[in-house]
């Protein structure tokens, strides 16, 4: 038997064989797709860089793009500023660093992101971030679904305490 020779054959119009094509998604909907439309984001700084803005006193934010039960958040960061521990209560999510570095503390350890680096996490997970640069930062968030709750933590140990939603 000739190995470069298959026994499969299609025959007909596969075309026709409508439950094998898959139709183009206009919205993500898998963890895959999100942190896809979050590297397509961050490749195209004509979406995003124009609107940074920075403020001495609280992380700026802007919410970039909403789609079907969820939304995408672009952060800044000057040095010194931090989330706070937090979780982001039933939200998905997947946090991209643009520009910059940003430092994550979870109860496992300290984890450095630098540009182009990403966190998937599932809902309840809880992380302080932080940039402890010199530099500005940017980052990209996407909740899903939109970002509703965002309960603080004293401590990675530590209860919940609910706090104003703001993205992180």
């Amino acid at each position: 038997m000739n190995s470069s020779h298959s026994d499969l054959q299609i025959a007909g119009d596969i075309l026709e064989v409508q439950h094998l094509l898959q139709p183009a998604r206009e919205h993500p909907a898998t963890v895959a797709e999100f942190a896809g439309l979050a590297r397509s984001i961050a490749a195209d700084r004509s979406q995003w860089a124009h609107l940074v803005q920075y403020d001495a006193v609280s992380r700026w934010y802007h919410r970039l793009r909403t789609g079907p039960g969820y939304e995408v958040w672009l952060l800044s960061w000057v040095p010194g500023q931090g989330s706070g521990a937090h979780d982001h209560g039933a939200s998905s999510g997947v946090l991209t660093v643009l520009a910059g570095e940003l430092t994550e503390r979870t109860e496992r350890g300290v984890r450095n992101l630098g540009a182009g680096s990403q966190r998937v996490f599932a809902p309840g997970y809880v992380h302080d971030v932080v940039n402890d640069s010199l530099e500005p930062a940017v980052s990209l968030h996407v909740y899903y679904p939109g970002l509703t709750d965002m309960p603080m933590h004293a401590s990675q140990s530590s209860s919940p305490a609910t706090q104003d939603v703001v993205p992180a």
